[in-house]
């Protein structure tokens, strides 16, 4: 059997997908879209089930992505029921979604969740009550304790059936409908939604736009604006009879201190600037734990072994690129997640979106894009994998785009290990000035060229919470896999073929080619185009490459202060490290990261270029 979750945002439905399937979860764009659906099964008496988790959804009417392929999935998609998911604080706002997916006629059964905060904030729901409204069944859980969930799959495989409430639309909408089934042969549900401007029926769309347009001159407002209302009316009519309010057991309201700008926005910086100063301390010192691990273990191991030439490159260079997969990129993604999942789970995310919304709108994004920006700062492979929760297809570009550019921990590292050290702290700071103020530009050219609309954001604040350990590894753990499973593999494949290239000598001649650029346009040494080669592996790798090829670590015996900035800049605006290109290609495409390379090639010589045109 096959079922779907379906629900809104916030409603707890990837947790009780979680609970549900367990970590065996299948991650994939549905055929024909760029939207990463999540599948995964259970085992109820002895009969396996397939249960697709659809994207969190305010309703299925839209032309997003994500509500044309949840339409696609609930008449088209082979489903033996749907199992909507409700928050039981909100149950208002969530009926809205529920009248639309009763629409479609698909055996349902509905899961109230988060009972124990209602029942915190002194809501009583009256379950049986919404059982006889909506002709459905109907099942009480909360998610984070796992209580009843054991009972939603046995429920929806033996009870789902199509919901018995039907929307009584506006007399002249419900006219429209009855006209469109007599004299097109359209089903209730073609009608609505060619009334509401989601049809696929080329000839009945056409009818309903006649229809609408005269309905549309008689009340002054659109089709869609009626029947929206139309379906807000009933929601808040079933929602005032089924739910009681008492007494709230809540404790102290933190959203006073949280949500507005002073001192929200304070608090904001401090819970970011902490988390990255978490991540680097904590994460440098597992990255130089499992570097070491590697280097005695496997790296000299190898080396020991008197292999062929071309074997011991190979050998080494997949050796190197697990190291540069497990060494530099896991511990800042495991310690984000970790991080990350803490601050979903605690409900401060969507606090932190709402005051970050105004300033990312310049950059052609809402205030959901601040966090994976902010993981950046560690590692782009998370922040990349992070930006695929941003609500539009044209958010997740601009985002990963300007992720790419942001200054990682090891990009860090170059400009503290050379930069500061060399040439002094002000210099240093100057790169992280530069960059920033090209991401912003670069934001607000993506934001004028890259297509698709920019839509205001609707943000439902999530109630606070303490999370819970259990709940918030198990989440981290689901993420981290994917890095594993899809990243590392390919890491290793990239690294033998540097590898490769470097032993047949491939990588001699293009450093020769690139002497006269590198010499004469930005004024380094013909070295330094291997070194931010070798840096595409792992960006601290050029460093290393760099102190090698120039003979000695003290690189002002070698290069000029001029020189070592200018490299340092290069290395930060040059292609990002293989991890984060691979990340990219696999969340937006290969057309996209060949893009990001092309442009981080030519800022990085642009900028270097002019830095030597003005102070050489």
């Amino acid at each position: 059997m096959r079922f779907a979750l379906v629900g809104n945002p916030n409603v707890g439905k990837s947790l009780i997908f979680n609970q549900l399937t367990g970590l065996g979860v299948e991650v994939s764009n549905y055929p024909g879209t760029t939207v990463a659906l999540h599948r995964g099964s259970t085992c109820v008496d002895r009969e396996r089930v397939e249960v697709l988790d659809l994207p969190g959804l305010y309703s299925i009417d839209g032309d997003q992505e994500e509500e044309v392929l949840a339409r696609r999935i609930l008449t088209d998609g082979g489903l033996d029921g749907a199992i909507m998911i409700l928050n039981a604080t909100n149950l208002e706002r969530n009926l809205y979604l529920l009248l639309q997916v009763a629409e479609t006629g698909i055996p349902l059964v509905v899961v109230v969740n988060m009972m124990d905060e209602a029942e915190s904030s002194g809501l009583e729901v009256d379950l049986g009550k919404l059982s006889g409204i909506l002709g459905v069944e109907v099942i009480g859980t909360a998610a984070t304790s796992g209580r009843n969930l054991g009972g939603i799959m046995p429920l929806a495989m033996a009870r789902a059936r199509p919901a018995g409430i039907a929307v009584p639309y506006d007399a002249d909408v419900e006219a429209a409908i009855r006209t469109l089934e007599k004299t097109r042969g359209a089903t209730r549900l073609a009608a609505i939604w060619a009334l509401d401007d989601i049809g696929t029926d080329p000839e009945i769309a056409e009818a309903a736009g006649d229809l609408a347009g005269e309905i549309e001159q008689s009340h002054r407002m659109g089709v869609h604006q009626i029947m929206a209302l139309n379906r807000y009316t009933l929601s808040r009519e079933i929602a005032g009879r089924v739910v009681k309010r008492g007494v709230s057991k809540a404790g102290i309201e933190l959203d006073q201190l949280l949500s507005r700008e002073i001192p929200g926005i304070p608090i904001l910086a401090s819970v970011l600037v902490g988390m990255l100063l978490f991540v680097f301390v904590f994460g440098s010192l597992l990255e130089g734990l499992i570097v070491r691990l590697f280097q005695d273990l496997a790296v000299a191991p190898l080396l020991s072994l008197g292999l062929p030439p071309l074997a011991q490159k190979v050998a080494v260079s997949a050796v190197i690129g697990l190291q540069a997969g497990f060494g530099i990129a896991f511990p800042y993604i495991l310690i984000f997640f970790l991080l990350l999942a803490i601050l979903e789970d605690s409900g401060y995310m969507t606090r932190a979106a709402f005051l970050a919304d105004r300033a990312m709108h310049r950059v052609g994004m809402h205030g959901g894009a601040i966090i994976p920006m902010i993981l950046a700062f560690g590692c782009n492979v998370p922040a990349i994998m992070a930006a695929r929760n941003l609500g539009t297809r044209r958010e997740r570009l601009i985002a990963a785009f300007l992720i790419t550019m942001v200054p990682c921990s090891a990009r860090t590292v170059i400009i503290a290990g050379v930069v500061a050290a060399f040439v002094g702290i002000p210099a240093a700071l100057s790169i992280y000035g530069m960059v920033f103020l090209v991401i912003f530009l670069t934001g607000v050219l993506l934001s004028r060229v890259t297509p698709g609309g920019q839509f205001g954001m609707i943000l439902e604040i999530a109630p606070m919470r303490w999370p819970k350990p259990d709940l918030v590894l198990a989440k981290s753990l689901h993420r981290l896999r994917d890095f594993l499973v899809a990243a590392i593999p390919l890491l290793v494949v990239g690294s033998c073929l540097l590898g490769v290239l470097e032993f047949y000598g491939v990588l001699a001649v293009f450093q020769g080619l690139a002497a006269p650029l590198f010499q004469g346009i930005l004024g380094l040494p013909p070295y330094a185009i291997t070194a931010l080669i070798f840096g595409i592996l792992r960006k601290e790798m050029a460093i290393e490459t760099l102190a090698v090829l120039a003979g000695s670590a003290n690189l002002p015996l070698a290069m000029s202060t001029l020189q070592i900035y200018i490299f340092a800049v290069m290395s930060v605006l040059f292609v990002p490290c293989i991890s984060t290109m691979v990340v990219l290609s696999r969340e937006n495409g290969w057309k996209v990261a060949a893009l990001v390379t092309l442009y981080t090639v030519l800022l990085g010589i642009g900028i270097g270029a002019m830095i030597n045109m003005i102070f050489a």
